[in-house]
């Protein structure tokens, strides 16, 4: 009879003591991060909010073509490659760096992509992720710019990536810009007068907007544009416009594409695209990637 008391008694705190473990499982459940809005490193020029994981290594091979319009000319532009190579490393679970050599422009950029906020599942509305790089322009020579400085090469970039999850199909990114090109407009010939005269300010602005559409398990379609908010009226470039697809292989993603920009790099595609999709002036691009 003790025994049954004991039982009746300890009862109602083992019921107690399990609506709080319930309880503790609920909230962990309801503040769990959202995951994988994004496959790939990059949507197809924009960057995306998906991060290396920590001490990941990725060699890329980013191919872009020529323009298609020529046809058979230049065999629709396979045969006029812009290759870029590129190193990435995960450092931490919310930083990854990389390094990377283009050849448009014969350009290096050195890059960090760094995680604020993540996507929570009944929290935290979307991911935030900041973006900076710094590009190196070596195809200019000093014989030809006699009055040019180091820092007449560079450009940066900074950008704020926010990316929702909707659902296990989709998932949209907005990622406002700025960008300064100091080779707009400030290398300067022995009278102090501008070589590149160019009425575009050094300091730009853009909006960028990108997507992703889940079609299979393995295959997605990407989309991403880059609004430029401060082009000069005279400009002959024109907003970058990507429309590509993933396709998932034993974890990795191979990604191709169309797109009217030839630079890979973030000032070249933001400031300096010159193609027309109205003109057929489409590239086609893909990128490889290994981990190690």
């Amino acid at each position: 009879m003790k025994k049954l008391y004991l039982l009746l008694l300890l009862f109602p705190l083992s019921v107690f003591s399990q609506d709080d473990l319930l309880a503790e499982i609920d909230t962990v459940k309801a503040d769990a991060k959202v995951e994988a809005a994004f496959k790939g490193l990059k949507i197809v020029n924009l960057e995306s909010t998906k991060l290396a994981a920590k001490g990941d290594f990725y060699f890329i091979v980013a191919h872009r073509f020529d323009y298609m319009k020529n046809g058979f000319d230049d065999f629709f532009g396979l045969d006029n490659a812009n290759t870029q190579l590129k190193f990435l490393y995960g450092v931490m679970p919310w930083l990854t760096v990389h390094v990377s050599r283009s050849g448009f422009q014969e350009t290096y950029d050195m890059a960090a992509k760094y995680r604020l906020k993540g996507q929570e599942k009944d929290g935290f509305p979307v991911t935030l992720v900041g973006f900076n790089s710094i590009a190196i322009n070596t195809e200019m020579k000093e014989e030809d710019y006699p009055g040019m400085e180091f820092a007449n090469r560079l450009s940066y970039v900074t950008q704020l990536l926010v990316s929702r999850k909707f659902n296990d199909h989709l998932s949209l990114e907005l990622v406002p810009t700025y960008f300064h090109e100091n080779t707009v407009r400030d290398i300067l010939d022995e009278n102090g007068q501008p070589i590149l005269p160019n009425p575009q300010d050094n300091s730009q602005f853009a909006i960028g907007m990108g997507g992703r559409y889940k079609l299979t398990k393995r295959w997605s379609v990407n989309i991403d544009y880059a609004a430029h908010l401060n082009r000069a009226s005279e400009s002959i470039y024109r907003n970058p416009l990507s429309i590509g697809v993933d396709l998932e292989t034993g974890g990795h993603v191979f990604q191709m594409h169309f797109t009217n920009s030839r630079a890979m790099h973030e000032t070249g595609f933001l400031g300096q695209t010159s193609g027309d999709w109205s003109k057929g002036e489409i590239c086609f691009g893909f990128n490889l990637l290994r981990v190690f």
